[in-house]
């Protein structure tokens, strides 16, 4: 029986910063349902980025969604290929190195021999999801969460906009507690349940989908002590008011998916909330703000 065959565009980066805005936004913009995107480096310091279609994709509209993440030279450098289906979703995280984040190790099924014993290990399977760890906003909080833990222990972690499940897997190995991760994607919270399991961490982490932060499977657990929302700063924004009455006093917000620029109004808003700044972690050209309720 023939294979059906997808579709892959490549491109070629020799700037870092360039290629992580190019894969976070294009992971952003495309359809998750339809679409992977990955970025890794190779030994010699050049960057590939794959951005695996499930159907053929408008390569005009790639290649402008290219041009306005980066600059028309990387659209026109934009490559199109067919590859077995089998392979679309495998091949967009295969060449994706470990990525070390404090005392955590964000790696692949292949990387498995790079976890030491004192690594706490998050092993994430090829899928569908946004949030590998390789992405600045991700490692920005996984830095964070690195830094809270060794200063307390928390009880009640909510993660919003879980993608992949990083974020709630980490929290629960490190605090050994139950973490709520929900999202508003029906296939990133089947992502992040399978990585959960993988992880070991399936009876700690409570996935759900849900929209915004008024749905009841958040609001009954609420107050947290640790809220992550790794999302963007549209929605950042426009949850201030209700993520902000779901902190308990004394607990930490860690907001990430944020440009430097916009770090100024987010920090506005969520202070007229009651929260201030505990650190920035900028990283990668993006920024990761930690408050604190109180």
């Amino acid at each position: 029986m023939n294979t059906p065959a997808t579709t892959v565009a490549r491109l070629i980066c020799t700037d870092q910063a360039a290629a992580r805005r190019i894969s976070a936004y294009m992971a952003e913009t495309l359809d998750a349902n339809d679409t992977a995107c990955g970025s890794f480096e190779t030994d010699d310091g050049v960057w590939h980025i794959a951005l695996h279609f499930r159907e053929p994709p408008d390569q005009a509209m790639v290649r402008e969604l290219i041009a306005l993440a980066a600059d028309d030279e990387c659209a026109a450098a934009l490559t199109f290929e067919d590859v077995a289906a089998k392979d679309w979703v495998a091949e967009s995280l295969s060449g994706l190195k470990p990525v070390r984040a404090g005392r955590f190790i964000v790696h692949g099924a292949h990387d498995r021999a790079a976890v030491k014993s004192n690594d706490l290990g998050i092993e994430i399977e090829a899928a569908l999801a946004f949030g590998t760890g390789h992405h600045g906003t991700t490692r920005g909080c996984l830095l964070a969460l690195d830094a809270l833990a060794k200063a307390r222990r928390f009880q009640r972690v909510l993660d919003i906009g879980t993608g992949s499940g990083v974020l709630a897997i980490a929290a629960a190995k490190v605090f050994h507690t139950r973490t709520l991760a929900t999202d508003i994607d029906r296939i990133a919270v089947l992502a992040a349940r399978n990585n959960a399991r993988l992880n070991r961490a399936g009876p700690m982490v409570t996935l759900a989908h849900a929209t915004g932060t008024k749905a009841q499977v958040i609001t009954a657990h609420a107050p947290y002590d640790l809220i992550f929302a790794n999302i963007l700063m549209a929605p950042l924004l426009r949850l201030a008011v209700s993520l902000s009455s779901l902190v308990a006093p004394g607990g930490r917000v860690v907001l990430s998916g944020l440009l430097p620029a916009h770090a100024k109004a987010i920090l506005s808003i969520y202070r007229a909330q009651g929260l201030t700044l505990v650190r920035r972690i900028p990283l990668e050209g993006w920024m990761t703000l930690v408050l604190k309720r109180g």
